[in-house]
């Protein structure tokens, strides 16, 4: 049942006619040196192949800021995608050995340019660069507080927020200059969830994930290119080479481990309510700050069943598995006897094969994507959104004619692309369509950095299960349970201490509802 206490949703929410959108992707690496004999900006370079590879979390606007060691940090920053933002002369305009980078989707603060990441700015002890991923649940107290400091805020979004909470001297005090880690402890114990940080000061990297550890955050290095070996474990003033072998030309840091590509390797997440900075020298734990008493850990639920790439590795596991064992479990869970089991591409395609593993029937394609369409929530009426659904997949008839079909997707959320998609397959000769979806019902907001519609719009919260089945023309449907998933996402865990949220299932938020939301 909708909890009465939530009110309704913030302006710019729920914008999106299909599907979710995840706030943000964030990015940082710091060269060993200014990588003398090359060229003065290969991190930004670096920052820029990061932020491509995690475009996926985020197409409004993005940026990138990088520093030489001194305070006048270069940044550059603008609406649209990465290739389109960043030009060869742009990345020639970033130099430096250490930077970070932003690529966002709005879920708090409007779509313009004045709210792309990262946020810059310059306290009495120097410039500070912020990026941010997630959304802070007590927003409008932080922004009280910050308001009474006498400190202006000039956009709504709360990464900005975050920044100028940053400049505030913690409770304790300071004694010799600012103490950074103080200040980002304090903003923790201030804010508690959600977000995944990188704080870029003059000579570091400061990577911060929330003590729930709600969103995904990773550390990577940055190999050399001769991919040299030492049998040393470098150890400089507490910092560490990790307990890996290879030398390396620096750190990174990344929302996803999809990031590290052929020129970087992953090492570990960053582990909930942990402090890490990383410098020249290398990584090093700075603190751990603790779940709230009584409270458990709760990594978003839906990074598994919809916003990471398949490559990406959470909690030691890579995100296809567990999408793919989704797939298995929803077989167990509500078999039919069908003839092929196919996929929504590429969403479903995981948990497809997974579905066809366990219940023997056959996997086989049955939608031709189009990837060179536009996104289908611009259009004016749901005729037109049909019609682009249309140009996105076609059937592949040979599959589909005649055939008993299994259709599997990650998600319905308001259910207005599965019934145009399963027109497709009858009029391309289908017999039955059943529709299995690879996650629960979607039924409540979030708001902890994914921007998931109002209840009122959500398919799952106003229609009965044999409603939507006759809304969107299946034969019959039928949802993964919550124990299903849970149990996808926690197979072979090794640590049975972590735990996930599944707030937009159950209305079970990890922090409580949210009591003071400018909502």
């Amino acid at each position: 049942m909708e909890n009465s206490s939530l009110k309704p949703l913030q302006k710019n929410r729920g914008k999106v006619l299909t599907g979710l959108t995840h706030e943000c992707g964030i990015f940082g690496a710091v060269g060993k040196s200014i990588f003398e004999g090359k060229e003065k900006y290969e991190i930004a370079q670096i920052v820029h192949i990061g932020l491509e590879a995690l475009q996926h979390r985020g197409q409004e606007s993005t940026g990138i800021a990088t520093t030489t060691g001194d305070d006048d940090f270069h940044v550059h920053k603008g609406m649209g995608l990465v290739k389109d933002v960043f030009k060869r002369d742009d990345i020639k305009s970033l130099p430096g050995h250490i930077g970070i980078g932003h690529t966002r989707y709005s879920t708090s603060g409007a779509s313009t340019n004045v709210h792309s990441q990262p946020f810059v700015v310059h306290s009495m002890h120097g410039s500070l660069a912020v990026a941010h991923n997630g959304e802070l649940v007590n927003c409008g107290s932080l922004r009280k507080m910050v308001l009474d400091r006498g400190v202006g805020l000039s956009t709504h979004s709360d990464s900005e927020l975050i920044t100028q909470a940053l400049c505030l001297i913690p409770p304790d005090g300071e004694v010799n200059g600012p103490d950074w880690v103080a200040r980002i402890r304090h903003v923790m114990h201030l804010a508690p969830l959600s977000y995944s940080l990188v704080v870029m000061l003059k000579d570091r990297i400061y990577a911060v994930r929330d003590p729930y550890g709600n969103r995904p955050l990773c550390l990577g290095k940055i190999l050399t290119q001769d991919s040299e070996t030492t049998s040393e474990h470098p150890v400089l003033n507490g910092y560490t080479n990790d307990d890996d072998t290879e030398i390396s030309d620096g750190w990174v840091v990344s929302s996803e481990s999809c990031a590290f590509l052929s020129h970087t390797r992953y090492l570990r997440e960053v582990y909930p309510g942990e402090i890490v900075e990383m410098t020249q020298y290398g990584i090093k734990t700075m603190d751990i700050v603790p779940l709230p008493v009584g409270k458990p850990h709760a990594f978003c639920i839906f990074e598994y069943v919809y916003f990471a790439k398949p490559n990406s590795i959470f909690e030691g596991k890579e995100v296809y598995e567990v999408r793919s064992e989704c797939g298995r479990q929803l077989a167990i869970e509500s078999p039919i006897e069908a003839d092929v089991v196919g996929s929504v591409p590429e969403s479903g395609n995981a948990a497809a094969h997974g579905y066809s593993q366990q219940s023997k029937i056959p996997f086989r394609e049955l939608l031709a994507k189009n990837n060179y369409v536009g996104r289908t929530f611009i259009q004016p009426c749901n005729r037109m959104r049909q019609v682009k659904v249309s140009l996105k997949f076609s059937p592949i008839a040979s599959n589909v004619r005649d055939k008993r079909i299994i259709l599997i997707d990650d998600s319905i959320v308001r259910g207005n692309t599965m019934g145009p998609i399963i027109k497709l397959l009858r009029r391309a000769g289908a017999s039955e369509v059943h529709v299995r979806i690879a996650s629960p019902p979607i039924r409540y907001p979030c708001y902890m950095g994914i921007n998931i519609p109002t209840s009122e719009e959500l398919i799952a919260n106003r229609l009965k299960l044999d409603e939507i089945a006759q809304k969107v023309g299946a034969d019959s449907l039928k949802y993964l349970s919550v124990d299903g998933l849970l149990q996808a996402a926690q197979k072979e865990n090794p640590d049975k201490k972590k735990g996930h949220c599944t707030a937009c299932l159950t209305g079970n938020y990890p922090g409580g509802v949210p009591k003071d939301l400018e909502w």
